[in-house]
């Protein structure tokens, strides 16, 4: 992991996924710090930007999630080509694919061409999740498990902040340590991956798993940019066509890039009335 000072650092591209902003469980500060000293030509928004799951059991937009969905606009108005590809959670806003907002286009999965010319095949992976597509009634009940692990997540870190040590996710711990977990995880990996050799793909992109990571499986480069509510993790594109997973509670922690903030930093949506 590179060190990174100074001013807003540059990348070629950089692919963000699975915020679920509309939950108490998204770190959208984190988020916020990491868009303000970053900057890119292309921007990818790899799915779960909103969890209209959540939203439909009870209403929670904290004003930072406000600040989030700004931030990514007032990227797009400033020269940054914004790709959003929705997932399972903001499903929604699949009716907009292949529609095109400005410099913000909607659409269902991309060919992204990198510095070197190869061909990667960028999409969320929900339709890989067999739970997802033929089950949707067990997913939403996982994914309300899911939502109390993340508060005992949240009681844990508090402490761990008290007493000086860095962001643990236990999610993710235990998503390593549970062999059914495990297992998902290396099918939809399978999954994406024969996707990605069916189009004729160098590699693929993906979120959906919260687990970040970059690895040849079967001869195709399989790359997880992981998520902003355990991992807090983007993947970026450097402009000689390296990828990289940017950690970022970890770099917060150990440098002060959040001090290299955009002028834009202090601006908030005015509400209407």
């Amino acid at each position: 992991m590179n060190a990174y000072f100074g001013e807003p650092f540059r990348f070629r591209t950089i692919w963000i996924s699975d915020v679920h902003l509309g939950t108490r469980r998204a770190q959208a500060e984190m988020l916020l710090e990491f868009l303000r000293v970053t900057e890119s030509e292309t921007l990818y928004v790899v799915g779960d930007l909103i969890d209209g799951w959540a939203l439909s059991r009870s209403w929670y937009w904290d004003q930072t999630h406000n600040d989030v969905i700004q931030k990514l606009l007032r990227k797009a108005r400033k020269g940054t080509r914004v790709i959003y590809i929705p997932g399972n959670h903001d499903e929604n806003f699949r009716s907009f694919i292949n529609l095109r907002f400005g410099r913000v286009a909607v659409v269902n999965d991309y060919i992204h061409l990198t510095a070197t010319g190869e061909r990667y095949l960028v999409l969320h992976g929900d339709k890989f999740d067999g739970i997802v597509k033929y089950a949707k009634w067990l997913a939403l009940l996982g994914d309300t498990a899911y939502e109390w692990a993340m508060v005992v997540n949240l009681h844990l870190n508090n402490v761990r902040r008290f007493l000086k040590l860095p962001y643990w996710s236990l999610s993710a711990y235990l998503k390593r340590r549970v062999k059914g977990a495990v297992e998902f995880i290396s099918h939809f990996e399978a999954a994406v991956t024969r996707e990605a050799r069916s189009r004729g793909a160098t590699g693929v992109v993906c979120g959906h798993i919260h687990t970040p990571d970059i690895r040849q499986i079967g001869g195709i480069h399989y790359l997880n940019d992981g998520d902003w509510v355990e991992s807090c993790t983007a993947l970026v594109e450097h402009v000689d066509g390296r990828f990289e997973i940017l950690e970022w509670a970890k770099l917060r922690a150990t440098h002060q890039w959040a001090r290299n903030a955009d002028p834009d930093r202090d601006r908030r949506l005015v509400p209407a009335g």
